[in-house]
């Protein structure tokens, strides 16, 4: 049975320069660096963010922007100050999309291989009440 998510691999053109942006921007940690050591199908580094384990693994990255994406909770206090921080980290900032109120504010960017994160303040048991939906 499921039980959540493992962990997040993103294949990026310069892990690098990928990780600094997570740790500059969003306050990941690193905890592992393949170095030359072949473990995997690439040079790879890990991350945590939030709970959650990030990979970021050397290749190709993305070839072009979509919204598939994956969204971080963060508090409502803390957003204009990460949105400061992908301003000046030189990140592309996606329009947000309409939003009703109670739903939550978020921030939308681009890494430097087009993979898009979102940065939301809301929670689904919100957005269902909004809604006016019932979990399933």
């Amino acid at each position: 049975m499921v039980e959540g998510i493992s962990h997040i691999t993103w294949v990026v053109r310069d892990i690098a320069r990928t990780g600094d942006m997570l740790a500059a921007v969003l306050g990941a940690q690193m905890v592992y660096d393949s170095g030359a050591r072949g473990f995997s199908l690439a040079p790879e580094r890990f991350y945590t963010l939030g709970g959650v384990w990030l990979c970021v693994m050397q290749g190709e990255g993305q070839p072009a922007p979509a919204y598939d994406h994956v969204a971080f909770h963060v508090a409502e206090g803390a957003l204009d100050e990460l949105e400061r921080r992908v301003r000046a980290a030189g990140l592309t900032v996606r329009p947000p999309r309409p939003r009703v109120a109670g739903e939550g504010r978020s921030l939308y960017f681009y890494d430097f291989d087009n993979h898009l994160i979102e940065l939301h303040t809301g929670t689904l048991a919100a957005r269902l009440m909004r809604y006016g939906a019932e979990a399933r």
